[in-house]
C-alpha cells in the first residue's frame, strides 16, 4: 500500500520494488487488499495484457497511516534486526513448562 500511495502501479513495478517478495505472495497479497475494497486492479487489454494496481478512495484514506507505519519500522529497522538476533541467540526451553 505504501507504494501505491504515490500513484497506480504496475505489477511488475510492485515486484521489482518490494524485496524478497514471491510472485505468489504478492499476487495474495493483492487480491486480499483488492477484496477488502483497498485496492483497484485495472486490465488493459494488450499483448500481453497491462494490470496496474491503484488505491481506492478508501484505501488512500488509510495510505498516510501506511507510510507512518513503513517510517518508523525503517527508522528502528537496526534495533529490530539486533533484538532478533539476540533473541534467537538466547537459550530459550523447547517445551512449554509443566503445570503443577
Amino acid at each position: 500500500m505504501g507504494l501505491l500511495g504515490t500513484g497506480p502501479k504496475r505489477y511488475s513495478e510492485l515486484h521489482r520494488a518490494i524485496d524478497g517478495i514471491s510472485q505468489r505472495m504478492l499476487t495474495l497479497t493483492l487480491r486480499s487488499l483488492e477484496r477488502d475494497g483497498l485496492v483497484e486492479r485495472t486490465v488493459t487489454p494488450t499483448s500481453p495484457p497491462r494490470v496496474d494496481y491503484s488505491l481506492t478512495p478508501i484505501g488512500q484514506t488509510l495510505s498516510t497511516q501506511v507510510s507512518t507505519l513503513i517510517q518508523w519500522a525503517e527508522d528502528h529497522r537496526e534495533y529490530i534486526a539486533t533484538s532478533r538476533l539476540h533473541y534467537d541467540l538466547t537459550d530459550r526451553p523447547t517445551t512449554a513448562p509443566s503445570e503443577s
